[in-house]
């Protein structure tokens, strides 16, 4: 079924792998078409940045904020990525709650160990700085289709992979696909959005390949903590005891989580005075509110999900009090007044160990590759790991006849 010399790849998920895919590809000198498909309205994934097309200077770095660099042998796109300066050193001051309020200024928690950077003007310039590196002259690194979810996916007659949206309507069509998240290879898909089947599942039924069969069942295996992610963005009146703390992240140890519900705390102090603040929740707070919807979320929007506010309002109201509790004794004066606050949900933010195999990386015979922090090797459920697993793919798929 495979074809020697196939020439175009369509990479699911504009989050860190997926872009770094693409910018490996062309910095390797694969001059095909790749096509960039992803449900929100730019890159970055879980290092993500919101905007606001009528507030320029607001940029709150909702999912992760930073990356940390561990291995002795970084990621070969880190060192294009500071050059171009895409992303910057983090000098932020990081502190580690214990327990009730046991607080440790200056220990990091393992996401916080090694060499770290942040993106910047935002967490987003690291995927933008992706694209930028594939880019050559007013060609883009790939074409980029934002606000889109593909629901299904069709191997042709042809050994082509066709790409729909849930009306059945065709989006695109590639020689390769690759999967750099897996939700549409996970059972999960199914409980999330009610689908009767996996999509990739589905179309792999009748291609009798038994290394995409075997990736499909290890990735039906891999667990991923969820997160409830609340963002507060403060006025200037009320920004200053946030931006005077002297800490800019927060992490929760194990005792911690429980005791609060929280994982992390992020303080993004913003030039015009403002001051955002992002509590990421622990897994088993998220868990429990699994079916909450943030009423901004890309997907509920795209899917026409039913976001019921009463209940919207009670894991914010949850999640503000913990944060509200926890730092009581170093904010004398906590007011969520006039905050704005916002919900978002991730049901799949960190993968539980074992990943997916590198052996499984890809399966030449279906033309289908997998990379994202979800596989095992360095930086496993890290941005490192993320972009590592990129680089192998690209390798792999040139390695494949991919031309």
């Amino acid at each position: 079924m495979a074809r020697s010399g196939s020439g175009s790849v369509a990479v699911i998920g504009a989050g860190v792998a997926g872009c770094a895919t693409a910018a490996q590809l062309r910095r390797a000198g694969f001059d095909g078409r790749i096509s960039l498909w992803e449900t929100g309205r730019g890159p970055g994934g879980r290092a993500s940045t919101r905007r606001s097309r009528g507030d320029g200077a607001l940029a709150i770095d909702h999912g992760a904020p930073l990356l940390n660099i561990r291995s002795e042998r970084p990621p070969e796109l880190l060192e294009p990525l500071l050059e171009g300066g895409w992303i910057t050193p983090w000098s932020g001051l990081m502190a580690l709650l214990e327990g009730e309020s046991r607080l440790h200024i200056g220990r990091p928690d393992v996401l916080g160990i090694g060499q770290l950077y942040r993106g910047a003007d935002g967490m987003d310039g690291l995927c933008r700085g992706l694209l930028q590196l594939g880019a050559s002259g007013a060609q883009p690194a790939a074409e980029a289709h934002y606000g889109t979810l593909i629901r299904s996916l069709e191997c042709a007659s042809s050994g082509s992979w066709l790409l729909r949206d849930r009306q059945g309507e065709l989006q695109g069509e590639a020689d390769w696909l690759v999967l750099s998240s897996t939700l549409l290879a996970h059972p999960r898909s199914c409980l999330l959005f009610e689908w009767p089947e996996v999509p990739l599942v589905r179309a792999a039924a009748s291609l009798g390949d038994l290394q995409l069969d075997h990736a499909l069942t290890t990735i039906a295996g891999i667990r991923a903590e969820a997160r409830s992610n609340l963002l507060l963005l403060f006025p200037p009146e009320d920004a200053l005891p946030w931006s005077s703390l002297p800490f800019s992240l927060v992490n929760f140890d194990p005792a911690a989580q429980q005791r609060w519900g929280l994982r992390r705390i992020s303080i993004q102090p913003l030039p015009d005075g403002r001051c955002a603040v992002v509590a990421h929740s622990s897994d088993a707070f998220a868990a429990d509110h699994l079916d909450v919807y943030g009423s901004h979320s890309a997907v509920a929007r795209l899917l026409d999900l039913p976001v019921d506010a009463g209940r919207e309002e009670d894991v914010i109201q949850a999640l503000a009090r913990a944060v509200m509790e926890c730092l009581a004794p170093w904010i004398d004066d906590l007011t969520l007044e006039r905050a704005s606050p916002q919900l978002m949900r991730w049901a799949a933010a960190f993968p539980v160990a074992p990943g997916l195999p590198p052996s499984l990386r890809l399966c030449p015979l279906s033309r289908v590759g997998f990379c994202g922090d979800y596989l095992d090797g360095e930086g496993f459920g890290r941005i490192e790991g993320a972009l590592h697993s990129a680089e192998q793919l690209a390798a792999s798929l040139l390695q494949a006849g991919l031309t």
